[in-house]
């Protein structure tokens, strides 16, 4: 094929393995040696190594397998196979440890041995600390006494004078004469907000009880068997605005390990309702419901109708995609580099994507962005070159997997659950290391093409999915959705859900700026670590 796929149209995966030999000819005219230290038992070491006097020859190099990710425009995927092999030893080490527990005030307390500081002492220590110290503190701190005293030296709150609790912000006006919360340093504020050790009712007052963000419009709630506010964002890059589905003030959600299928479905149920609003609105259909949702029947019966409206006028749409996101877990460098994008509880984000703008220049030859295009455009290539539907061979490569190190001894399967509607797998091709996907097994393009069952199964998917991602340690986590436009008719196009965690020490470079994604485990062995975690969880 002259598509760069991992994918055959044969339902078979395909993948390269680099197995290098270096010949160098050494240019190096000067030698540098000198003493590196030396050992207990004073061994003196050299870096004579790094001086060699001779040519490089018949070297050996890491042996490297290459898997073109099966959407070419994701890259490639590198597998260094030493690192590789070792963790296939032990697939369930695949895990980052539990976050240390951190208090900045038991150090100096263990510091300062019998002397005993004061609640004002421990407060001058704290106004004395440089912002960064404040933001390692914010972030990292574990101490509930840490995070409240932070919280009142960065924030001026109305207090309860006879529990001397807070219960509300200080409001002052700025520059431009408007009233906004008294906060005396807003990095260190975003980062100690995000800190789930940070006290509930500090928490409720600063970010989470509905205006103390602004005055974005609550247009959506949810309250059956959990609480979801749903808020409208007009300030939004995205053209016609977001929503955000947040948990509500009162049931707080920091920590993946607190959520519940109750909250998924609550946060999706808006989301879905949302979607199929909108679109009735744009096509003309009638909804009579107004400050309530919409019944599971009613909700099926608009579906139907917004299906037959635009299979008999496929321009009639106003917007002609969905975009969905959600990022799980935040964190704030000391530096001031912003490590994931987030929101105080859990939440999720989504918008209608518009079907057409005026161009600059020319005649409409371009329209607006949608991920799902990305997908949609690469199918049809893959259907042009080969005659076979892609994702009928993607399906059948994932069922038929093979080891990409080829042993037949160990587990080679990359389906982590799956039911009638759903498949949550490992990809081949990671991009994130520990990117899990989740598909639609029938020709589901889109949520307007879902069903109640298979809205369920989706649900159902990403709720896996995030906590066993969280089982495993991953602390931040960006889920997209990728799916064809409303008025696109190839069914051949599967809605997927992209899970990709941020790992330690794994930030985007050069490499990444690539498309070139380095990992250091076999693809079905992450899948292995991940299916012994969801039998530990309790759901």
């Amino acid at each position: 094929m002259k598509i760069r796929t991992s994918v055959l149209p044969s339902g078979d995966f395909t993948w390269g393995i680099h197995k290098p030999e270096f010949k160098v000819k050494n240019l190096r005219k000067n030698d540098y040696i000198s003493s590196l230290g030396e050992s207990e038992d004073k061994k003196q070491f050299e870096n004579h190594a790094n001086f060699p006097h001779y040519d490089i020859n018949d070297e050996k190099g890491e042996t490297i397998y290459e898997i073109p990710n099966p959407f070419p425009f994701l890259g490639v995927t590198y597998i260094i196979k030493k690192r590789a092999d070792e963790n296939a030893m032990r697939p369930t080490s695949l895990m980052l440890p539990d976050k240390p527990a951190a208090s900045f005030f038991q150090s100096l307390k263990n510091w300062s041995g019998d002397y005993k500081f004061s609640k004002n002492q421990l407060k001058e220590f704290m106004l004395n600390m440089p912002e960064p110290f404040l933001i390692a503190i914010a972030t990292s701190s574990t101490d509930p006494e840490d995070l409240s005293m932070l919280a009142q030296i960065i924030c001026e709150f109305v207090m309860d004078k006879y529990q001397d609790e807070p219960t509300g912000l200080v409001y002052k006006k700025n520059a431009k004469g408007n009233y906004v919360p008294a906060i005396k340093n807003k990095s260190v504020f975003k980062a100690l907000i995000n800190n789930p050790a940070l006290p509930d009712n500090y928490k409720n007052i600063m970010v989470l009880k509905p205006g103390v963000q602004g005055d974005s419009p609550i247009v959506g709630e949810w309250t059956e068997k959990s609480h979801v506010f749903e808020y409208l964002r007009t300030n939004s890059y995205i053209p016609g605005g977001h929503y955000a589905a947040n948990m509500a003030n009162d049931h707080i959600r920091y920590s993946l390990e607190d959520i519940t299928k109750h909250d998924i479905c609550a946060m999706r149920g808006l989301y879905y309702q949302r979607i199929y609003i909108n679109l009735a609105l744009n096509l003309g259909i009638n909804v009579n419901e107004k400050r309530k949702n919409l019944s599971e029947k009613s909700l099926e019966s608009l579906r139907i109708k917004i299906l037959k409206k635009i299979k008999q006028n496929k321009k009639n749409s106003a917007s002609a995609a969905s975009l969905w996101g959600w990022n799980y877990g935040f964190d704030f460098a000391p530096s001031k580099y912003r490590l994931h994008a987030s929101h105080q509880q859990i939440h999720q984000q989504y918008a209608m994507i518009p079907a057409n703008f005026s161009a600059t220049q020319g005649k409409n030859d371009i329209y607006p962005f949608s991920y799902g295009d990305l997908v949609s455009d690469f199918i049809s290539q893959y259907k042009k070159e080969t005659g076979k539907n892609f994702f009928d061979a993607y399906i059948k490569a994932i069922k038929s997997n093979r080891r990409t190190d080829g042993k037949n001894d160990k587990e080679k399967s990359l389906i982590i659950f799956e039911d009638e509607n759903i498949m949550l797998f490992v990809p081949k091709a990671q991009t994130s290391q520990w990117e899990v996907q989740l598909m639609a097994k029938n020709k589901v393009g889109n949520i307007l093409e879902t069903d109640g069952k298979t809205r369920d199964s989706l649900d159902t998917g990403l709720f896996i999915g995030a906590k066993v991602l969280h089982g495993l340690g991953a602390g931040m986590i960006t889920n997209i959705e990728c799916s064809k436009r409303f008025n696109w008719e190839n069914d051949d196009q599967r809605l997927l859900y992209r899970l990709l965690p941020k790992l330690p020490y794994s930030g985007g470079s050069f490499t990444e700026a690539q498309l070139r994604w380095i990992n250091d485990h076999y693809p079905e062995d992450f899948a292995t670590a991940c299916k012994k975690m969801l039998e530990r969880l309790i759901l």
